[in-house]
């Protein structure tokens, strides 16, 4: 059964960043999810993972890591898109929203990035390594988190799809230079976006799988 979304406001850096919170009864941790590349939190695939999440009794944390108007501005230049500091900046604010709120700071935190979400996902649990339990990224970037790779210490795993050659090197040379448990899942057939049929519920299972080992 899938769980109930509410609205969520997160303030930073004079900003507010609009999110889903999704809370199923029992929930055994929250994953946060760091969209990249143009994406926000109505994206279908992360939504599609974040119901098989629920489902799993974890929470959800669907947010935009951009403002409306940055949005604007994004679709004509992409500049934002690529701005990993300051995504990465977002994810950390949203891991201590979740921390001082009522509701979730008991909970133990995940952070599922999509493509440069990924890297900001990576920085920020270098960032917060006391918060952030585990980290999984699909068909992500993490190579562009770059200095904080040796400093990330939660378990992470890297998804990428077998027919996505470039982006499997660079999760290659991401994944040697990563501290810490590691496991690296190439879905096979899978293109970067896993809209082949089974590809995204298999990115559902291996998540779902990560996070019910490193944080339950």
């Amino acid at each position: 059964m899938v769980t109930t979304a509410h609205p969520a406001r997160i303030e930073t850096h004079g900003i507010v960043l609009n999110g889903d919170l999704s809370v199923p009864s029992g929930a055994r941790g929250l994953i946060v999810f760091a969209h990249g590349s143009g994406s926000g939190r109505h994206s279908g695939r992360n939504r599609a993972v974040a119901e098989a999440l629920q489902r799993g009794q974890f929470a959800t944390l669907l947010m935009d890591l951009l403002t409306e108007a940055e949005e604007r501005v994004d679709v004509v230049t992409a500049e934002f898109r690529f701005d990993i500091p300051m995504l990465a900046e977002r994810v950390v604010a949203a891991i201590d929203w979740a921390k001082a709120h009522p509701q979730l700071d008991a909970l133990s935190i995940g952070l599922f990035g999509a493509s440069t979400g990924a890297a900001a996902a990576l920085i920020a649990a270098a960032e917060r390594p006391d918060a952030v339990g585990a980290v999984v990224s699909r068909g992500g970037r993490p190579d562009l988190a770059d200095e904080a790779l040796p400093e990330v210490k939660a378990p992470t795993l890297l998804i990428v799809g077998g027919r996505d050659e470039v982006v499997i090197e660079l999760n290659r040379q991401a994944f040697a230079r990563l501290g810490g448990v590691k496991q690296l899942e190439i879905v096979p057939g899978a293109t970067h976006l896993f809209e082949e049929p089974g590809a995204l519920e298999k990115v559902s299972r291996l998540a779902l799988d990560w996070f019910a080992q490193h944080l339950g």
